[in-house]
């Protein structure tokens, strides 16, 4: 099987708060969290989500069991996205395959991670979505178990740029029609201004 991996356990000091429970458009606008958003659009897509959060973020977990994630909790996410991802392979580390995600994505849409997957399915090491207009590669990413031992191997905050950088040749690009896939919240200011569903095909 291959599994979705999201990645949750930042420690969001330019958000200045669990940016992550946060509501876009407010906590008037009566949506769902960030990460819940990324979490049903990845389980949406890859049929599954296992969530990498920090040891003791209850709040947090609770959200994404909601959401229908496994977690796993480590202690490795204080040094970095790359040990965060590292510990989510790990922990299922007999996948076919891995499609990564951020846990502050939450507009990436189901369809741009089955675009992922079906790469992933039929052969290929490492696949990327690509926005169709701008050309622009986004998340999530997937990884093929031939990549294991490099991405359990992740160190510090780099993420798979290595693993990526490595396998350059044989990254395919997924070309979708997704926005989403590029737009992360960083800031406060960047959240109370994203209150919809970017619309497909704009950039």
């Amino acid at each position: 099987m291959i599994r979705g991996v999201l990645l949750c356990g930042g420690a969001a000091t330019r958000f200045g708060s669990d940016k992550l429970l946060a509501i876009p458009g407010g906590q008037g606008g009566g949506g769902e969290s960030i990460v819940v958003m990324a979490a049903r659009n990845l389980i949406a897509g890859a049929g599954n989500a296992l969530a990498v959060v920090r040891p003791g973020a209850a709040a947090l977990r609770a959200a994404l069991e909601g959401a229908g994630c496994e977690v796993v909790e480590s202690e490795r996410c204080v040094n970095g996205i790359g040990e965060s991802l590292a510990a989510g392979v790990a922990a299922s580390r007999d996948a076919a395959g891995w499609i990564v995600a951020l846990g502050d994505m939450p507009f990436v849409h189901p369809d741009s991670v089955r675009a992922v997957r079906a790469q992933l399915e039929i052969g290929a090491s490492i696949a990327a979505p690509l926005n169709a207009v701008s050309g622009e590669r986004g998340h999530p990413v997937g990884f093929a178990s031939t990549l294991r031992e490099e991405l359990l191997a992740l160190k510090g905050d780099q993420g798979a740029r290595s693993v990526i950088a490595r396998h350059h040749d044989e990254l395919v690009p997924v070309p979708v029609d997704d926005p989403g896939i590029a737009i992360d919240i960083d800031r406060p200011e960047e959240l109370q201004r994203v209150t919809t569903w970017p619309v497909r095909g704009s950039t």
